[in-house]
């Protein structure tokens, strides 16, 4: 149940609150003096205060009502304040809500918009600090991450991206192959990256192929290796990606791509360790820590019979599934700085605009919008102009949102509308109404 200060010297004042505030199922605290009020926030967690401006009888100027909320800020800056306040106070009041101050209320007050008020207040609050602690938790646990592990400088702050970190992190040291799956340019080869660096293969080679960049009666021979003669243009032997990786990681994306022949050599290679060349009865041994990626349905491919269900099975022993960038959306502010020239920096219009974008061509269509904004904009500073991004769609002013964008933004922060609100763009008042047209609750409820 929130709980609220109380700090009035007048006793029937906070009589009257508290039956009100009961109503709500908000719980009141009463202290008649700053001193007092002060002593009580030292002993226990409040939620809220309303403080009255003036408390020494015969004294009208609000200016004790002004020391007590500067302490009051000075000792629990985030903890709001909401100042009770007689129209000759007005001025003052506002100059405290410049200050800090939540918001003022007149004498006398109207129930429905103190209670209005106080129920926003306590949300909001409640919801920040929820969102610090978990920022605190993320932070420590990004500063350990970094500290144990070798990351490859990867940029990161979405919880999203953090797990697949630290599952990555947890079964490199397995000798075992690695499936990432998730759509193109989302940051694939980094995990894979990752992997190899905190494996017992770190010191070995790491080896990529594109399976898809390349002609698949060449993929086998990428893969392999060919003989000389083995085909038109081979005039000479040539060693494979995976003789290239012996002792290492061989990261084959797009694995979707592999052809029928390819998949049945590559699955004899994880089952045994043995190849043969294009064009060669001779058996070559490695060791090599397979890693693929991809952003096809494999488990549609293996329905329709262009995919082979075993290889699937081989390659599959551990999967980590990396989200599209407009799923992991604390990622796409700190990547976007990551990726400014230097000396480069995005004014509040450019973040406002990068979270409000979809982001189709995920990380690599970030990169891609910073490096133009960087060499197009006029001053130092990004704005939303300079990103050149096509203007997010909306009704009535407030972007679209699909049920699982905003079932995501709950999920990610616990079930608090504000916080959740607050990263889709919208008002809580808005995000609220769009749950209930469609039909969404909260966790939890």
């Amino acid at each position: 149940m929130p709980t609220v200060l109380v700090i009035d010297d007048n006793r029937s004042i906070a009589t009257a609150l508290d039956v009100l505030l009961s109503l709500h199922d908000i719980e009141t605290l009463h202290a008649g003096s700053p001193e007092a009020g002060l002593a009580l926030l030292a002993r226990e967690p409040v939620d809220l205060v309303i403080q009255d401006m003036n408390f020494a009888a015969d004294t009208t100027s609000g200016e004790e009502g002004s020391r007590l909320f500067r302490e009051i800020r000075a000792r629990h800056p985030d903890l709001p304040v909401i100042l009770l306040t007689a129209w000759t106070h007005l001025g003052m009041a506002v100059e405290l809500i410049k200050a800090g101050a939540a918001d003022y209320i007149a004498k006398p007050w109207n129930d429905e918009r103190l209670v209005a008020t106080v129920r926003n207040l306590v949300e909001l609050g409640q919801a920040n600090r929820a969102l610090n602690s978990r920022l605190a938790r993320e932070s420590r646990r990004r500063r350990e991450l970094e500290a144990q592990y070798d990351l490859r400088g990867i940029v990161w702050r979405d919880p999203a991206t953090q797990r697949v970190i630290e599952l990555a992190c947890q079964v490199a040291r397995a000798d075992v192959p690695v499936l990432i799956t998730g759509p193109n340019g989302a940051g694939k080869e980094k995990i894979a990256e990752i992997i190899q660096a905190n494996s017992g293969a770190r010191d070995g080679p790491f080896v990529t192929l594109n399976c898809g960049a390349l002609p698949s009666e060449l993929v086998e021979a990428e893969l392999f290796g060919a003989e000389a003669g083995a085909y038109t243009g081979a005039s000479k032997a040539r060693a494979g990606k995976f003789e290239a990786a012996h002792g290492g990681t061989l990261f084959l994306d797009e694995i979707g791509n592999l052809p029928p022949a390819g998949q049945v050599k590559l699955l004899r290679v994880l089952e045994t360790g043995r190849f043969q060349r294009l064009g060669s009865n001779d058996e070559k041994q490695v060791h090599v820590r397979v890693i693929s990626a991809t952003n096809a349905d494999l488990h549609a491919m293996i329905r329709a019979g262009t995919f082979r269900q075993d290889l699937f099975y081989r390659l599959n022993v551990i999967e980590l599934a990396l989200p599209p960038l407009a799923r992991r959306p604390e990622d796409i502010v700190p990547l976007a700085q990551h990726f400014l020239a230097p000396g480069r920096r995005l004014d509040p219009s450019a973040q406002h605009a990068l979270l409000r974008h979809g982001w189709p061509g995920n990380v690599r269509e970030l990169k891609n919008v910073m490096q133009r904004a960087s060499l197009l904009a006029r001053g130092d500073s990004i704005t939303a102009e300079d990103l050149g991004l096509p203007a997010a769609p909306a009704v009535d002013g407030e972007p679209v949102l699909d049920r699982q964008a905003i079932e995501d933004a709950l999920a990610r922060h616990g079930g608090v509308v504000a916080q959740a609100a607050a990263e889709l763009g919208l008002s809580r008042q808005a995000l609220y109404r769009r749950m209930e047209r469609l039909g969404i609750s909260r966790p939890g409820h």
